[in-house]
């Protein structure tokens, strides 16, 4: 084929907000129209907040329609043909387009001012439509369902079998959990070895923090000023939040239990990968350092860096060139590209321009690699259903060279 099979690694698709009522248990339906107006008006706080009210609305203009495939079908694979995107990984959206699920489901799922069943209620209303979601062209669509697994292990092993049974391909777990029980605590094996044995990847996505630390209380008091440098502290350290949960994982045994488990960590830049790789080498090596720490290894059968290259794929949204640069660092086979449609610091609509920046003059097999050959071994996925997309619609290798 002289066209390149990819595979975003990072879509992002939901309803607006007051449409996700339908989806909600009965039972919750009054509180969602309580909160619908808070939900809404925190949203508006959060544009502000991170700055893009500006840029959101300046981003809107002009692709009213392309936009509305956050959640319409038919737009979507419009968008994705012209994009020549074959499949995508499906995660919840949020501030873009204001279509975050309701009572604080999402990628982020902080247990901080909710309760369990509430959350619990915004994350099946939002699996419930990303299930409908993804039969609208299953070839092409990777959903994967919100799992707000803090609360209560046995509940969140019976979400992922839901999951599977309903089409969805993995989970996202909140990466921060506050007063709750780390990773590494064996609490979560039942969880780990479901998703193992239904072969359903687990994701942490980035921008989950602890944002009031950055930005101050939230919701904002009358007339607070954010502090100054808080958006540079926030982007800077918000990569340290979306890997905490990998490292609790990897030292605590998780890949040695379960070693067909997968994990991939998105949107969080690759830039990190090399030294991250190089430290867990280092800390788990014997070292005159390490002596008066105690066994902290034999638990593992290798280092923690050896179970990140055969279990954990980073979902490199809008790969600069810079991280292709360290493609071998990172791991070639570790790399799976992404556009993070529709958010504004998506490649969409440059897509094609910003493949090209990033890829061009780099071995034809290790282009098809990181734009989808990864991805498409990662998630189980069908060559012979995407292939004759690709060939349709999918970026020409005579253009990379």
């Amino acid at each position: 084929m002289d066209r390149y099979l990819v595979v975003s690694s990072d879509g992002h698709a939901g309803l607006p907000a007051a449409e996700y009522r339908s989806y909600v248990d009965p039972a919750f339906r009054e509180l969602f129209d309580k909160a619908l107006p808070i939900q809404v008006q925190l949203t508006k706080q959060a544009e502000q907040r991170f700055l893009v009210a500006e840029i959101n609305a300046e981003w809107r203009r002009g692709r009213e329609y392309e936009l509305t495939g956050a959640w319409d079908p038919d737009a979507r694979d419009k968008v994705l043909d012209a994009d020549g995107v074959a499949a995508e990984v499906l995660f919840p959206d949020g501030i873009t387009e204001m279509n975050a699920p309701p009572f604080g489901a999402g990628f982020s799922m902080s247990p901080t001012g909710v309760t369990a069943d509430l959350q619990w209620a915004g994350c099946m209303a939002h699996n419930r439509w990303m299930a409908e979601f993804v039969q609208t062209s299953p070839a092409r669509r990777i959903g994967l369902a919100c799992i707000p697994a803090l609360w209560d292990v046995p509940r969140a092993v019976e979400g992922v079998r839901w999951a599977r049974e309903n089409g969805l391909r993995g989970v996202v777990l909140p990466p921060i959990w506050e007063h709750h029980e780390p990773y590494h605590h064996p609490r979560y094996d039942p969880l780990w070895a479901v998703c193992q044995d239904l072969d359903m990847v687990v994701h942490f996505h980035s921008g989950p923090a602890p944002h009031k630390d950055y930005f101050g209380p939230i919701p904002p008091p009358p007339d607070h000023e954010i502090p100054p440098g808080a958006m540079g502290a926030y982007v800077t350290e918000v990569h340290l939040w979306l890997v905490r949960p990998l490292t609790f994982m990897l030292w605590g045994g998780a890949f040695e239990r379960y070693p067909k488990l997968k994990v991939a960590m998105t949107e969080g830049t690759a830039i990190w990968v090399p030294e991250y790789l190089q430290l867990l080498d280092q800390r788990y090596s014997e070292t005159h350092y390490s002596q008066k720490l105690g066994d902290y290894r034999s638990h593992l059968s290798m280092s923690p860096a050896d179970y990140f290259r055969r279990n954990v794929r980073v979902g490199a949204s809008c790969m600069p060139r810079r991280e292709a640069e360290l493609r071998h660092e990172i791991g070639v086979a570790n790399l799976m590209w992404g556009t993070d449609y529709p958010h504004p610091e998506g490649s969409w609509p440059h897509t094609r321009e910003q493949q090209l920046e990033t890829f061009s003059g780099l071995p034809e097999p290790e282009i098809s690699a990181m734009l989808g050959g990864n991805a498409v071994e990662f998630y189980g996925l069908d060559p012979g259903k995407l292939n004759p997309i690709a060939a349709r619609i999918g970026p020409e290798k005579s253009l990379f060279v």
